[in-house]
């Protein structure tokens, strides 16, 4: 019978010693500032009647990971025993995996710079041990055994105990399982979660800075009268009365008293790089369209310049992507190795493809534009040339919505309109850059292409527009989506979203086609506002914790 490892937490048993935690630490080598396993505080009641409740986190192991689709090299797997592992030796360091676990379970070892998390310390339990958790806790909170074993302990356990796991909701069969789980506990979003902690600051991107300098500001909590308390980290002395969070008073408190692990993984790389595949995409899907449909008279001077923009662009996106890698020297390994359920690997191969058959295009018509006895033969062959190339340019564009949608731990970019946004942000920016060239010397578009562009440009921003907007009007599918949107729209990022990707990418720019006819300051604008759109899209479901 095939073994099924799956862990069992009685939360009522565990006392918040953090032995787990250290001996995890000590067992796998992990290093400071990181978890493989962690202990979650969260306090209940109001003053002078308060409760702690403690949670062990980590790996779910989950039936179905998440994590190994999404991995574009393998480095993350499930072994036949249902654990979940990694290899580090071929890890690239993407970061994807992060972003697909529901459960904020993997980081990025600052040491190796690839990604780890909980392996069911499987070199043990390989040689007949158990896991160092499991033996060190000393109240037995924690259990570990085979969970198709009926004779197991924790099958037996399992057998008669009321049991809960963390978001059933997202299809993934966790395997980790806790007893007198609660809802505070199991859901991050069910808490109130502040940058200081009982006895530690917890570090974000805001406070680093001011870390360094020696000068963080601590937040100032005001009692019902509005008063400012003083804090115990700042005076040494405790608090008292009810605490204002908001507006509003704590009569009666849940928060989130200590957590670790969240992190912020993916930066300003990926929405750069957002927008200029979609303009390098973009470029070859309009030239595509006037070699093969005949929408615009094909000129070889437009195209040879438009077509060479492009390739730059896409010379940026993969300077941009192999930027972001953390292990960036293993960037062909996406190519050698590929792991094919993987949209990170399958989009290295359609941008690869991509940018192959789109410089042959550009190699041959720049062939014919010297060689006027390649002429025919070209124009013989470009409206094959233009109807090969384009769906591999729609792929470029839209294949990082099912990337996205992989990313299951962030379940705003969960969404059936993102492909159909991605192609209208592409044909809306593109369409800006091709009219923009328009506007040096050496460089004069056909009449009808201009033509062509003036119905192009303006439909795609009024259509990028409704639909930038309309999530925004329809109901959320899970909690973490609505707080990722509302985070965009009206908290942290929402002078990205508002000035930048509305006003800057869509209103200005339509204004100056009305009114100015200035083709390049719309091109200008409307990439900046996409940079601010996409990276308040990418940024902000980032900031909603997982754990």
């Amino acid at each position: 019978m095939t073994q099924n490892y799956g862990f069992l937490i009685d939360q009522s048993k565990c006392i918040g010693c953090h032995a787990c935690s250290t001996a995890c630490k000590s067992e796998n080598q992990v290093p400071l500032g990181v978890y493989r396993t962690w202990v979650k505080y969260v306090e209940t009641g109001s003053y002078p009647d308060v409760r702690r409740r403690f949670q062990v986190t980590r790996c779910n192991h989950c039936a179905n990971p998440p994590c190994v689709r999404i991995c574009p090299v393998t480095a993350m797997y499930q072994r036949d025993d249902g654990i979940v592992e990694f290899d580090p030796s071929i890890c690239i360091g993407c970061k994807s995996c992060m972003q697909a676990c529901p459960y904020d379970s993997i980081y990025l070892d600052p040491e190796t710079n690839t990604a780890a998390k909980c392996t069911f310390c499987a070199h043990r339990l390989d040689v007949g041990l158990e896991p160092a958790c499991v033996v060190v806790c000393p109240e037995h909170a924690i259990l570990a055994g085979d969970l198709n074993d009926p004779a197991s302990e924790i099958s037996r356990k399992l057998s008669t105990a009321q049991v809960s796991v963390r978001k059933p909701e997202q299809g993934t069969g966790p395997k980790l399982f806790y007893i007198n789980g609660n809802d505070w506990s199991l859901h991050p979003s069910a808490t109130q979660t502040h940058d200081s902690y009982m006895w530690a600051d917890k570090v974000t991107e805001q406070n680093v800075t001011a870390f360094e300098r020696g000068s963080i500001a601590l937040p100032v909590l005001k009692s019902k009268s509005g008063t400012p308390i003083r804090t115990p980290q700042t005076q040494g002395e405790p608090l008292n009365g009810p605490i204002q969070f908001g507006g509003r008073v704590a009569e009666h408190m849940v928060q989130t008293a200590y957590t670790a692990q969240h992190k912020i993984n993916w930066h300003w790389e990926l929405p750069s790089y957002l927008v200029t595949k979609n303009i390098a995409g973009g470029l070859f899907m309009l030239l595509s369209l006037g070699a093969g449909l005949g929408m615009f008279t094909f000129d070889s001077a437009t195209f040879l310049a438009t077509g060479f923009t492009a390739m730059i662009f896409m010379l940026i996106t993969t300077i941009l992507l192999i930027k972001d890698l953390s292990q960036p020297k293993r960037f062909l390994n996406i190519l050698f190795r590929p792991q094919w359920k993987s949209w990170v690997a399958r989009g290295a191969y359609i941008m690869v493809t991509f940018t192959v058959m789109a410089g042959l295009w550009w190699l041959l018509e720049a062939g014919a534009f010297w060689n006027i006895l390649l002429a025919d033969f070209v124009a013989g062959i470009r409206p094959f040339a233009a109807w090969i190339v384009f769906p591999f340019a729609l792929g470029v564009v839209i294949y990082t919505a099912f990337l996205l949608n992989q990313a299951e731990g962030r379940d705003m970019w969960q969404s059936p309109l993102l492909s159909f946004q991605l192609l209208s942000q592409s044909i809306m920016v593109a369409s800006s850059v091709f009219f923009g060239l328009n506007t040096i010397p050496a460089i004069r578009l056909p009449a009808d292409s201009i033509e062509f562009l003036r119905v192009v440009l303006p439909a795609s921003i009024v259509i990028n527009l409704l639909l930038t907007l309309a999530p925004k009007l329809t109901s959320f599918a899970t909690d973490t989506a609505m707080l990722a949107s509302r985070e965009m729209t009206h908290g942290k990022f929402r002078n990205h979203f508002w000035w930048g990707g509305i006003a800057l990418g869509h209103i200005i720019p339509m204004l100056l086609w009305l009114f100015l006819p200035f083709t390049l300051p719309i091109a200008l604008t409307i990439m900046i506002g996409m940079f601010f759109y996409e990276y308040a899209f990418v940024m902000a479901p980032q900031y909603i914790p997982n754990s």
